[in-house]
């Protein structure tokens, strides 16, 4: 049954479902660290009257897709001929690729496989920028933008936070960059986890990207509100080009419960933002956790997820197969997405209780009963499936010329390899223990992390200019990129819940209490 179930990973770019691991284990799900999806919504009152109405759900048509976005753009506050919706962001970016994508993208790696996959498998030049493990993943927007003109790349993307390894760049950031390639066809800013960061009070640019000629907001319903079964998303833009999107899909691409739970949202959002708040605590005390197994290091995020690299020897295919078989714990190992290697695993944010079990079963598979003198596991006999490597150098070599030599011992963490640049300590509010970045089990050498080093916080390097399109001033915009700071800024706290919800949240509540349009807790 074991090797059933563990056989499911072994083709396709995607983890299986839960329904089809049940149906291979016939038991009941495991402990799920593997899809990001918010584990505190919808709440416990809101899913009882889903399940009271579930007949009239599943009986009737829904309403056309025109009806459903006109309430979540009054809920938004956004014009409803910027905004199309979409059942789930994956058909968006489909019809993206389609209708506005001519000729090539550019997009960082590694990140979400649609946005790789879908434009290679109709035919465009995917121009893939390498993010940096010795810079811990964080993307380089001067560089990238470098590397677009270097190419002659037409679009380009970038996911903030970025998936899997929640990098985060601020909002200025993100509009100059915007600003600098405005003579693209098309730029997509990709917000499906932005809900779950909290480095800023108001990060999303969908108010900006309604003025702009060229660029696409993309955000998720499904992960944010804990429903990925309900395949809903919407994406923002100027009329021109969310018109351009929304005339090409069907009338009832949305379904009856993408339409209940639209229409229920107004009576629940002070539930909504206190979900948010509660994944932002549960992420801190997920990353402390996690780093303080010897030779596992854990990358700063702003997701509803952590990136972490393990020790030395280990092997992601093999740690994912024991986890689930042994431990029922369910995880996402990145050795099929491009930019990254066997050697890295995605874990999603999950309650305190959920990650006790998840360390508990890391220190059996990582290091046996103790993690004092156990190996690592190696590579066991038998695995006849790829960690995704070979398509690392194959599928980034076959799109940008030469390639990036190195890139697949990058991310593989070869001896050559830097190790991420350690962090300077600092004092986490709330927070008794600092955050440990305990790297290749050096004892006595901790590498702080703390939740104000996120990357996005600290600006851009200095002394990084872009290159301008031909006719265009050389440099940034007037605004430019934001300078590095001289100090870290400190994180938020969490805010403690007062009666009758989180009226002190900035951007928590809208008259009736659902998040205000531009803020923090925008819907998304």
């Amino acid at each position: 049954m074991a090797d059933n179930v563990t056989s499911l990973f072994r083709t396709g770019a995607h983890s299986p479902s839960m329904a089809a691991l049940a149906r291979e284990s016939g038991e009941a799900g495991p402990v799920d660290f593997c899809i990001p999806c918010n584990p505190y919504f919808p709440s416990p009152r809101m899913m009882d009257e889903l399940t009271h109405r579930l007949r009239d759900i599943i009986t009737y048509y829904p309403s056309s897709a025109d009806t459903i976005t006109a309430e979540l753009c009054n809920l938004l506050q956004l014009p409803p001929q910027c905004v199309a919706m979409g059942n789930g962001s994956t058909e968006l970016i489909t019809w993206i690729d389609h209708l506005l994508v001519r000729e090539s993208l550019a997009i960082p790696v590694p990140t979400f496989g649609r946005w790789t996959d879908q434009p290679l498998e109709t035919g465009k030049r995917v121009d893939m920028f390498p993010l940096q493990e010795s810079n811990g993943f964080a993307l380089d927007p001067a560089q990238y933008i470098q590397f677009i003109r270097s190419r002659g790349t037409r679009a380009a993307v970038i996911c903030n936070p970025n998936n899997p390894d929640g990098g985060f760049l601020p909002k200025q950031t993100i509009l100059a960059f915007c600003d600098a390639l405005a003579d693209l066809d098309l730029i997509v800013i990709d917000e499906s986890f932005l809900e779950f960061a909290d480095a800023e009070n108001e990060p999303s640019i969908v108010e900006e990207a309604v003025m702009r000629p060229n660029v696409i907001v993309l955000r998720s319903l499904g992960k944010n509100f804990g429903l990925h079964g309900v395949r809903f998303g919407y994406m923002v833009a100027n009329p021109g080009l969310a018109g351009k999107i929304r005339s090409m899909l069907p009338k009832w691409n949305l379904n009856a419960f993408a339409e209940t739970v639209v229409f229920m949202l107004k009576d629940y959002g002070a539930e909504y933002v206190e979900s948010l708040h509660m994944v932002r605590r549960d992420r801190l005390d997920m990353a402390r956790q996690l780093s303080t197994l010897p030779g596992l290091t854990v990358y700063p995020s702003q997701g509803n997820f952590l990136f972490v690299r393990l020790p030395v020897g280990a092997e992601g295919t093999v740690v994912r197969d024991r986890l689930l078989t042994e431990h029922r714990i369910l995880v996402r190992e990145c050795g099929n997405k491009i930019g990254s290697s066997s050697r890295f695993v995605r874990l999603v944010v999950r309650p305190q209780e959920d990650v006790r079990r998840l360390v508990t079963g890391l220190e059996s598979v990582l290091y046996g009963t103790t993690r004092r003198g156990a190996a690592v596991p190696e590579l066991s006999q038998g695995v006849g499936y790829s960690s995704g490597t070979a398509a690392v150098d194959r599928l980034v070599g076959s799109t940008n010329g030469q390639g990036y030599p190195g890139l697949a011992g990058a991310a593989n963490g070869m001896v050559q390899q830097p190790q991420p640049v350690p962090q300077q300590p600092q004092q986490l509010p709330q927070q008794p223990q600092p955050l440990v970045a305990a790297a290749n089990g050096m004892v006595g050498q901790p590498q702080p992390l703390t939740a104000a080093q996120t990357r996005g916080t600290t600006g851009m390097p200095g002394g990084l200019t872009a290159i301008a399109a031909p006719g265009q001033p050389q440099g940034f915009p007037q605004q430019g990129f934001p300078q590095q700071p001289q100090a870290m800024p400190q994180p938020q706290p969490v805010p403690q819940q007062q009666p009758g919800g989180w009226p002190n949240t900035p951007g928590a509540s809208n008259g009736a209490g659902w998040p205000a349009a531009g803020g923090v807790n925008r819907v998304g």
